[in-house]
Formats: C-alpha cells, structure tokens, sequence
C-alpha cells in the first residue's frame, strides 16, 4: 500500500471512530460542560429568647462559646419581585444590599433547585440543563445545608460604587433601576425573551430592612451569627430570626462540622429545630 493510501485509510478510520462517539448520543452530549462544583453554607435557627439580651444583643455566653466578636456589622438589604411574586415561583430571588463599612452595593440575582431525598447530582444535573455548569464562572454555586433540607443555589452578584455612608439604600426607583441595568442574562431571558426584565420592570421592594452579622472563629471555622429584625405576621411590630452559618468548599468538614455545630446548639439549649426562612418570610410579610 502506498503512503497515499495509507493516510486515506487512516482519515476513514479516524472518521469512523469519531463517528461512533457521535453515534446515539448527540453532538451536545460530547461536548456538555460538567456540573457545576458546588460549595457549602451550613445555618442553622436559633431561639431568639435564649440568645439575645432583653435590648436585643446577642449574650456574652453565646458570643464566648461560639467565639464571635461582640460589635456586629450592620447591613441594609431589600429584596424585589412583582407583588404575585412571579420571580421567586420560578426559583429566583433578587436582593439590594449595603453593608455599612463598605464603599459599594450589592446586587445579587439568585437561582435556587430544591434538593430532593438528598440528591445533590439530580438538583446539579436539572441545573446543568438550564446552562448552570462548571463552565459558568458568573455564577457562584452553593449547598444551602439547614436543619432539615438542602437547596442548591446559583448566585450572581455584582458591585456598584457609591459614597452613601452607613447601610442606606437608594429609593425603591434608584435600586430597581440599578438592577434591571445589571440584569444578566440567565434571568432576562429565563421563560422567553425578555421576560426576566419585564418581570423586574413590574417589582416593587420587600423590605427594606437592617440586619446584624457578629463574626468569628469556631473550631478553627468562620462562623457568623445574624440578627434579622423581620415584620410580625400581624404587622405591628417586629420578630427576631437568628441564623448562625459557616461556609466550606469541602463537603467532608461540612458534614462534620454541621454535627458538632447543631450538637453545640442543642446542648446549650439555643437550638430551633426547624428551617430558615428569611427570604421567604420577608417576601411574605412586606
């Protein structure tokens, strides 16, 4: 066989095996980015009652035996959607936020799966399909891990400089302006075209509210306890929801980590058995 031959035959072969790959799988198959690679925030509810100091600190056992630091960071945060609530039907939350040592705010576009049974690849594989994958840096994956479920989120968050001092937001106008013009286009075009930006167009505020983070150290992790001040179901006042979390790229300390934590909580009589519900809380109560 001449050499010209021979590389013929090659190409064939070379085309007859590439086609085998192709051959009942689809061109997408071969070249689908992986999922995404999640990271983990482990919260936990905790008793407001035994907690908090009668003006609402947080006690000095809790911040003694936690290792947090007794002056909390205060931030502003509000969140948007239409008044049925069309955004967070579809699993997104949008959120404004301003913490009061920082020179910018905080737009945030986030995409949330329900974990089923535990089965984190399911809610990653239903997530690579809606183009949530490994290949998708905008996006920053994580495991919300409570008391008794998980949620997978996909979170963009982008900064915009200001000179407002402390945790004050703009108006209601100024922030939804800010964020249908960082819109991305994972949300602008979620069911169709545009629909993303329609739907925010037609959101008003839920909120705006104050919240206070303490910070610190615990068995050698960072761990924040919030103090979110949230309207009564009756409106006329309001109602501390305290979360303590700690955040982890690797799911053995989390695993670990989340029992020593509840451990900690329940021994000491702090710990609520249920979910957090912030978000929702606040969707339902502004």
């Amino acid at each position: 066989m001449n050499k010209w031959k021979q590389m013929t035959m090659a190409a064939v072969l070379s085309f007859t095996a590439l086609g085998s790959v192709f051959a009942g799988t689809g061109t997408h198959s071969v070249y689908a980015a992986a999922n995404a690679v999640p990271s983990y925030e482990v919260k936990f509810i905790v008793k407001p009652e035994a907690v908090l100091t009668s003006n609402g600190q947080v006690q000095e056992d809790v911040i003694e035996k936690l290792g947090l630091n007794s002056s909390p960071q205060a931030i502003g945060v509000a969140y948007y959607d239409t008044d049925q609530l069309e955004l967070n039907e579809q699993g997104w939350d949008v959120r404004f936020r301003k913490k009061e040592d920082k020179n910018n705010y905080e737009l945030t576009y986030k995409k949330r799966y329900p974990i089923i049974n535990g089965d984190i690849d399911a809610a990653l594989s239903l997530a690579n399909k809606e183009e949530f994958d490994a290949s998708d840096d905008n996006y920053e994956a994580e495991i919300d891990w409570g008391y008794g479920k998980q949620t997978l989120s996909f979170s963009n968050t982008k900064k915009v400089s200001t000179n407002t001092a402390g945790t004050q937001l703009p108006s209601e106008q100024e922030s939804l302006d800010l964020l249908l013009d960082k819109l991305p286009g994972k949300l602008e075009k979620w069911s169709s075209k545009g629909w993303g930006e329609e739907k925010l167009s037609q959101s008003r505020v839920y909120g705006p509210l104050t919240f206070y983070r303490y910070e610190g150290n615990w068995e050698g992790q960072e761990l924040t306890l919030e103090v979110w001040p949230i309207r009564n179901s009756k409106g006329t006042g309001t109602e501390n929801l305290i979360e303590v979390s700690f955040k982890t790229d690797d799911q053995e300390i989390a695993t670990q980590l989340r029992s020593e934590l509840m451990n900690t909580l329940d021994e000491n009589g702090w710990l609520l058995p249920v979910d957090g519900l912030k978000t929702q809380l606040i969707l339902e109560r502004y």
